[in-house]
């Protein structure tokens, strides 16, 4: 650890001294609800020779972005992980968001999500151009032996070729009993355009390897108050056993854990017809430049996960009471004392789309009709499996103007045939600016019919114990979501109010029962964020409100509320300090539980405690290359009794979090 440290020092200074400049575009951080990481990069550039200049795409955004180089939001832009949601108290386990968000995607869905706000996906890859090597290197400190590192690398190898690897490592044991993480995430991208620019490739691969401990919770809250237990971790807990977990940085013992492995590898080529011309720029240099005009366009993509719960130290009780576990006497032929569970799936996937460009010049307006065909593969640990297949068609148009005032998309996506047959989503946006007073409006409307996520419908146990959970009864969920947003960089502000409409809407009713809410309900949501700044000093707050209307099996604080305020300047040339306090609230509400063995969160009416304001103060700046995030997090608990992230989980002591980031440009 102390040589880890003097690297980590060597670093610093290294990383203060680079000189290269780094052209990123600043932005109001959000509240959750919107895509407050990205910057618009719709600017003409004139650089120094040793600047750098790197722009990215997403898949199937045609739009440019830049960088974020701001060190307001410590969770966006460290963490990764949005301020409104939380977790089950420990940095790496099981997360929901408080700004509701159902899923909102047709076609196959295994359901264990209760881990994606910590892993890459092929929807977050990002494709990059730059004229230099540029490289990141974070690495964060907490209390009780928390650490995470990120590393990222990219470069053009030509002017045809690009590639970028990122690695994310969250190592955690937390401050309660058996409730360590240790993730390891893995995300490659590259990008290739021929020599004539017709051809194109597009590849992304990530890897996902999450392992959250899961202790059940405490057995008692009152333990939280008894005088013996002068730490946290001497509290017991429903899962684990009394000896907590062995751990360090790269090698993590836990005895009851979720085990997720996500992989999955994407590998996109289009060929373009069009129009090229040969741009003549000075007496030594020429361009060539390719508008196209059709495309075609194959996507092949295979995806391998597997999801287990291993328990190696079994709590009889806990089982008996949440899951209907008889269990046989230890003398019995083939008993066991670990419970396993596992789903494995395997999906196979391509897709054939056709692209019309109309303007000449402008990718951003286009016409797509295409099909695609999947074929599906699960397996469990009972032995069982299925195998099924799916037919899609879909189509898209967008039309993004050159002058940036105007935005319009239409989707639709429909299942033909297969286990998903009559899933299907359809939506339409359109943006406009109107001035730098007034800003941007944007009016969106998506309904999404949906078969279930496959979790809700059958889940197994290892043959030893041979407990299958069944629901065959569920049908398709339909949701319809109308919204409008408006985004004001003058007057720094942003607001979303969205309008959703649930039939037949799916969740878990206790540990291991799946249900269906038969009737309608609605949820109307008015998320925002809003940003002053007085001479050096700096106000932001995040703001959220969500009322529901009729009888749903839903949960939600009616308000949810973020604010930091603090000293916001630049010093001595170099340096950006942004230094203050930072406070979380919401109404208090009957919070989700949580079911360890399904990686789900349950519904519940029983429990609703009182709710007290979360303090952080901080600590952020940045010189040159280098960025620091100092916090003192939890400062209410010297005020106030803990708060509870679900029925059993309450909140951390105080606690110290140091984090480093450092970019290099070769």
């Amino acid at each position: 650890m102390r040589q880890f440290t003097i690297i980590l020092l060597l670093l610093v200074c290294s990383g203060t001294a680079l000189r290269a400049q780094i052209n990123t575009g600043r932005i109001p951080t959000g509240a959750g609800g919107g895509n407050s990481r990205m910057q618009r990069d719709t600017t003409k550039h004139d650089h120094e020779p040793d600047t750098l200049t790197l722009r990215f795409r997403y898949l199937d955004e045609p739009t440019d972005f830049m960088l974020d180089s701001s060190i307001t939001d410590f969770n966006l832009n460290y963490l990764n992980v949005p301020a409104n949601y939380t977790t089950l108290g420990n940095n790496g386990s099981a997360a929901r968001n408080q700004i509701f968000s159902p899923r909102m995607v047709p076609g196959f869905d295994p359901g264990f999500h209760a881990f994606d706000v910590y892993g890459f996906n092929h929807q977050n890859a990002r494709f990059y151009n730059t004229n230099r090597p540029y490289s990141e290197l974070g690495y964060l400190i907490g209390s009780k032996q928390e650490q995470m590192i990120n590393l990222m690398h990219t470069q053009n190898r030509g002017e045809k070729f690009n590639f970028s690897f990122a690695y994310r490592k969250i190592n955690s044991q937390g401050y309660y009993r058996n409730q360590s993480t240790n993730h390891d995430n893995y995300k490659v991208t590259a990008n290739y355009n021929s020599q004539n620019k017709r051809y194109h490739i597009l590849m992304s691969y990530y890897l996902n390897k999450i392992n959250g401990g899961e202790n059940g919770g405490i057995t008692d809250i009152a333990e939280l108050k008894n005088p013996e237990n002068t730490q946290l971790r001497l509290i017991p807990t429903n899962l684990g056993g009394s000896n907590p977990a062995s751990s360090t940085i790269f090698n993590t013992n836990i005895p009851v854990k979720n085990a997720y492995q996500e992989a999955s590898f994407l590998f996109r080529h289009q060929y373009d017809w069009g129009k090229g011309d040969t741009i003549h720029v000075n007496d030594t240099t020429d361009v060539y430049k390719f508008d196209p005009v059709f495309r075609v366009e194959h996507t092949f993509t295979y995806t391998q996960n597997t999801y287990e719960y291993i328990d190696r130290n079994v709590d009889t009780t806990f089982y008996k009471k949440n899951y209907g576990f008889a269990f046989p006497p230890p003398a019995t032929t083939g008993f066991t004392d670990t419970i396993l569970t596992r789903h494995q799936w395997r999906i196979l996937s391509n897709d054939l789309s056709f692209i019309q460009f109309p303007i000449r010049g402008n990718m951003a307006h286009f016409i797509k009709i295409g099909g695609g065909f999947d074929n599906i593969i699960g397996e469990f640990i009972d032995s069982t499996s299925i195998t099924f297949q799916n037919l899609r068609i879909h189509g898209e148009y967008r039309n993004k103007t050159k002058n940036q005032k105007w935005d319009l998309s239409a989707k639709g996506e429909f299942y033909l045939l297969g286990e998903n047959a009559g899933d299907y989503s359809v939506s339409a946006s359109l943006r406009r600016y109107l001035n730098s007073t007034l800003g941007n409006i944007t009016l969106m409307g998506l309904n999404v019919n949906r078969e279930p996520s496959y979790v809700y419908r059958y889940f197994a146990t290892d043959p030893k114990h041979n407990k299958v959970y069944r629901n065959p009864n569920i049908q398709k969920e339909n949701t319809t979501l109308l919204q409008v947003r408006s985004d004001n960089p003058k007057l720094k502000y942003s607001i979303v109010g969205s309008y959703y409409l649930f039939n037949k809407y799916t969740y878990f009713k206790s540990y291991s029962e799946s249900d269906q809410f038969t009737g309608l309900f609605n949820l109307l949501q008015i998320v925002g964020q809003k940003r002053f700044d007085v001479r050096s000093f700096s106000f932001l707050a995040d703001l959220a409100f969500q009322q529901l209307a009729g009888n749903a099996p839903i949960q939600l604080p009616t308000f949810w509320g973020r604010v930091r305020a603090g000293y916001n300047a630049r010093l001595f040339k170099n340096l950006n300090l942004f230094t203050g306090i930072e406070g979380k609230y919401n109404t208090p509400y009957y919070t989700d539980d949580y079911s360890p063995m399904f990686g789900q969160f349950v519904y519940q009416t029983s429990i609703k405690r009182e709710v007290y304001p979360d303090l952080a103060g901080f600590v952020h700046f940045r010189i040159k290359s280098f960025t620091a995030y100092v916090r003192a997090e939890n400062l209410n608990t010297f005020l106030w009794d803990q708060n509870f992230f679900a029925p059993q989980y309450p909140s951390n002591d105080f606690s110290l979090r140091v984090g480093l980031r450092w970019w290099f440009i070769n």
